[in-house]
């Protein structure tokens, strides 16, 4: 364990002497603020590092990594980083990210299925909405015929839709949609745009759900070249 944990401060000095000499005014910059336009909710699976797997660098991303990917506005920790993102930092986009092969979704999913509670924990409380939502859609006539992966699937798309929901119908995105001053800065803030995306585990690749919301209405823009297709 001793070695696992040295391996860690050992990469951590060979990225900061890269760091020096490939962009030697990086850290200093960083040391003086930072202004991501991007604010990434996700999961805190191990397997999906938004640094690593869009290759963005130190001050690019505002970052909020739970179970699931949920956001909740009763959540003191998710909204935080919202307000804090959008009216402090003036992040213009917001992407709600799933993946493939997610543990939280899964795990809902089985739990809805059964009909059998999970044991009570934190964990199963903060689940509750998540094995709600995969309840519905298990029993929705799209559900029909698939297979337990499409299903899956299925559950996994419809959680980033249904966090794009939350965070819309929050206080934070309401203000900035109606162009109300925040409460830090005192100023009108850039309206922000919520995208949906998910990773695809078994390719890397990133996709686009093509559900993409803005203040005057949804716009369905993809971005990029993976596009993101419901079986």
């Amino acid at each position: 364990m001793r070695e696992l944990l040295q391996s860690i401060f050992s990469r951590n000095e060979s990225w900061v002497h890269a760091t020096e000499t490939d962009e030697p005014e990086l850290l200093a910059a960083m040391a003086k603020g930072q202004t991501p336009k991007i604010l990434w909710i996700g999961c805190s699976d191990s397997r999906v590092p938004e640094g690593v797997v869009c290759q963005t660098k130190p001050g690019e991303i505002f970052v909020h990594r739970n179970i699931a990917g949920q956001f909740n506005q009763l959540d003191d920790s998710a909204n935080s980083v919202l307000t804090y993102a959008v009216e402090v930092l003036g992040v213009e986009q917001i992407v709600c990210v799933g993946h493939t092969s997610c543990g939280g979704v899964a795990a809902a999913l089985q739990t809805a299925k059964s009909s059998q509670a999970l044991p009570s924990s934190s964990l199963a409380r903060y689940l509750t909405p998540l094995v709600k939502l995969s309840g519905d859609v298990a029993a929705s006539d799209e559900a029909k015929g698939k297979s337990d992966t499409e299903l899956l699937q299925l559950v996994t798309e419809a959680n980033v839709r249904a966090q794009m929901d939350n965070i819309i119908e929050s206080d934070v995105v309401k203000a900035n949609w109606q162009g109300k001053k925040t409460a830090f800065p005192g100023e009108p803030t850039a309206k922000i745009e919520v995208h949906g995306w998910i990773h695809d585990i078994s390719t890397g690749r990133l996709h686009d759900l093509g559900v993409s919301r803005a203040c005057d209405g949804t716009h369905n823009h993809q971005h990029g070249a993976h596009k993101e297709h419901s079986s």
